[in-house]
C-alpha cells in the first residue's frame, strides 16, 4: 500500500498478536507488513509470491492494475491470476496501460488469490478487514465457474481470510469439509512448485497458514458457499 493511502484507513480496536508477528488485528481490521520477495540466495527462485487480499480492500484496490501501483510499479514484473477454466496463470503486467487488466474480486464477490512476481523486495503493507459473512465459491472439477466456462480440475485459488481460526492445512480442510476437497497445497517461492497436503495420512506433510498467503484448495465436491471460521 502506498504511503498516502495508508493515512487514515486504519482504525483498531482490542487489538491482538495474531500468528505472523508482523500483523496487528482486531475486528475492525488490520494491517499487515507482507515482504514480497525478489530472487536471491535461493530464498526466491523466481520473485513470484503468493498473496491473499482481505475481504474488505482498502478503497480503489479493485484491479491487477490497482494492485501493480499499489506495490509500485518499478518494484512489480507482473501480477497474475489463476484461471480455473484452464489450470495456468494469467499474467497481466501494465506495462502498455490497462490493456489486460482483471478484476481481483470474482463475480460472486470474494477475492481470487494472486502471484505477485517482483523485481525488488518490498514490504508491501496490506490494509482491510474480514467480513464474517463473506463466502467462497469453491468449485470441483466439471461444474460452471461464476466468471464462466467450467472448472478444469476443481483447483481454486483461495484468498486466505486473515481473521480465519484454520491455522494449518489440516484444520482448513476440515473446516471447508474433509469429504470435499481433494487436497491443500501452499506455493513453494524457494522452487515456484505447489506442495500438497491431503489429510489422507493424517497429520503427516501438514503446514502451518501464513496470512498475506493464498493457497490452492482443489476441490471432490463443490462448496458453493464457505463461509471460513473466524476468530
Amino acid at each position: 500500500m502506498s504511503k498516502k493511502g495508508f493515512v487514515g484507513v486504519m482504525v483498531v480496536a482490542l487489538v491482538v498478536a495474531l500468528t505472523a508477528g508482523a500483523l496487528y488485528a482486531s475486528n475492525i481490521g488490520f494491517k499487515l507488513n507482507f515482504q514480497l520477495l525478489q530472487t536471491t540466495g535461493g530464498t526466491s527462485k523466481s520473485g513470484q509470491n503468493p498473496v491473499s487480499l482481505p475481504d474488505n480492500r482498502q478503497t480503489g484496490l479493485t484491479t491487477a492494475n490497482n494492485l501493480l501501483n499499489d506495490i509500485g510499479f518499478a518494484s512489480v514484473f507482473q501480477v497474475s491470476r489463476f484461471l480455473r477454466s484452464s489450470d495456468v496463470f494469467q499474467a497481466y503486467t501494465g506495462r502498455r496501460g490497462t490493456q489486460g487488466d482483471w478484476n481481483v474480486a470474482y463475480p460472486s464477490g470474494e477475492n481470487q488469490g494472486v502471484l505477485v512476481r517482483v523485481q525488488t523486495t518490498v514490504n508491501y503493507i496490506i490494509v482491510g478487514s474480514d467480513s464474517p459473512t463473506r463466502t467462497h465459491n469453491l468449485i470441483q472439477g466439471g461444474a460452471a465457474l461464476p466468471e464462466g466456462s467450467t472448472s478444469k480440475n476443481g483447483q481454486n485459488f483461495f484468498s486466505y481470510n486473515y481473521h480465519q481460526t484454520a491455522a494449518t492445512a489440516n484444520a482448513l480442510l476440515n473446516d471447508i469439509g474433509f469429504a470435499s476437497v481433494f487436497q491443500v497445497s501452499r506455493y513453494l517461492r524457494s522452487s515456484d512448485i505447489f506442495q500438497a497436503y491431503t489429510g489422507r495420512r493424517g497429520t503427516q506433510g501438514d503446514f502451518a497458514l501464513v496470512p498475506g498467503e493464498a493457497y490452492l484448495v482443489r476441490m471432490a465436491t463443490t462448496v458453493g458457499a464457505y463461509s471460513p471460521s473466524h476468530y
